[in-house]
């Protein structure tokens, strides 16, 4: 691997990483390797994890700042508080974790053409699954799967991955119940990797990746 500052590194069969503060200014940090269950959980547990499109290479990011949602500042709209209080949705928890991770792979991205979510991403999530470290939130309209979302948990740290909704507020219904079990179990923060506008609308801020790195580490 060329591990010099700024540079992209080229990963092998070697389950290693450069140096996150190699990433470039995008958090851009290394290209290659695999989709291995130990190799994604060797990325999380060192604040990296992968996005790309699916023809591409596999791309490894750690950004700095760090976008995080801690549970406490999750904001609740008019809108959503309604739907909460309809009770029209039931949530679980790992009750159909393959499930979940297929259709939030099936959900279309503005901007960017097919899925990060691959058949090997999802054998690779579905092991840590396995593993008791991926747990998925389903949210049902009878018998029917309409929303849900997925991550690994890692001590104090959630590292929220991805979430879908085929009936409004859905997919927001399954982070509210992930907020309140963060909260009961003593989660510090959900990790939500990037900035978007949606996200800081339920409350996610912008940390530096510093400060992320030492709630990975009081795992």
């Amino acid at each position: 691997m060329n591990n010099s500052p700024d540079s992209i590194a080229f990963l092998t069969k070697a389950l290693v990483f450069p140096p996150i503060e190699n990433a470039n200014s995008e958090g851009l940090l290394a290209v290659g390797g695999d989709l291995s269950a130990d190799r994604l959980l060797l990325a999380y547990r060192s604040g990296i994890f992968p996005w790309f499109n699916e023809d591409s290479l596999i791309l490894w990011w750690s950004p700095d700042p760090r976008m995080v949602l801690f549970p406490g500042e999750l904001k609740i709209s008019k809108s959503l508080g309604r739907t909460l209080r309809k009770n029209i949705f039931k949530v679980t928890r790992n009750q159909c974790f393959p499930e979940v991770i297929k259709k939030c792979s099936a959900v279309p991205r503005p901007g960017q053409d097919g899925t990060w979510i691959t058949a090997g991403m999802q054998q690779a999530y579905s092991e840590l699954h396995r593993r008791g470290i991926a747990v998925s939130y389903e949210v049902w309209s009878g018998d029917e799967l309409v929303g849900g979302l997925y991550g690994l948990q890692l001590g104090e740290v959630f590292c929220g991955e991805s979430m879908f909704s085929t009936a409004s507020d859905a997919s927001k219904v399954a982070l509210v119940q992930l907020v309140s079990d963060c909260l009961d179990n003593g989660t510090a923060l959900i990790d939500c990797q990037v900035y978007t506008s949606h996200l800081e609308s339920l409350g996610a801020r912008e940390i530096p990746r510093q400060e992320y790195l030492e709630y990975l580490r009081e795992k």
